[in-house]
């Protein structure tokens, strides 16, 4: 989890394209069966480093998928206070960006829908507000029929 961590720091720090290197390679030592806590935070992060929304979408699957096979004992392990369920408004805040970039109004709402359904599960915080924000967001970019990529979510 640390060299997760210090690859999205140099990512965040500007550095995108050591950030995807760093994540990539340790995808590639993780592997597919991996730690799921591992996968989905590697996965989650590493959509966000690439501009094609196709394959923002493939990474931000993986995440899903990695987070369908937690539980609440496992996140914990990493920090107490953690929920799966607090994952999942991110997740299908992503997702539902990723389809709506790729014109897939339909698949994006459903995301959306799935989004809200655990938006009670995040924080009165910083993070709870941006992950409300971009929902917010992303909503009124499908009902713009908008494929643009957004600035923030």
């Amino acid at each position: 989890m640390a060299a997760i961590i210090d690859a999205v720091t140099v990512g965040r720090s500007g550095d995108s394209d050591a950030a995807r290197q760093s994540l990539e390679s340790l995808w590639d030592e993780i592997g597919p069966d991996g730690d799921a806590l591992h996968r989905c935070t590697l996965a989650h992060f590493l959509a966000d480093l690439y501009d094609d929304a196709a394959t923002s979408l493939v990474w931000d699957a993986r995440a899903l998928e990695a987070a369908d096979s937690l539980d609440d004992t496992r996140v914990q392990q990493e920090h107490v206070s953690l929920q799966i369920r607090g994952f999942y408004p991110s997740l299908h805040l992503n997702l539902a960006d990723d389809h709506r970039r790729l014109g897939d109004f339909d698949a994006a709402t459903e995301h959306l829908t799935a989004a809200r359904i655990y938006v009670d599960a995040l924080a009165d915080d910083g993070y709870g507000a941006t992950v409300r924000s971009g929902i917010d967001n992303v909503t009124q970019a499908i009902e713009a029929k908008s494929t643009e990529r957004l600035v923030t979510h």
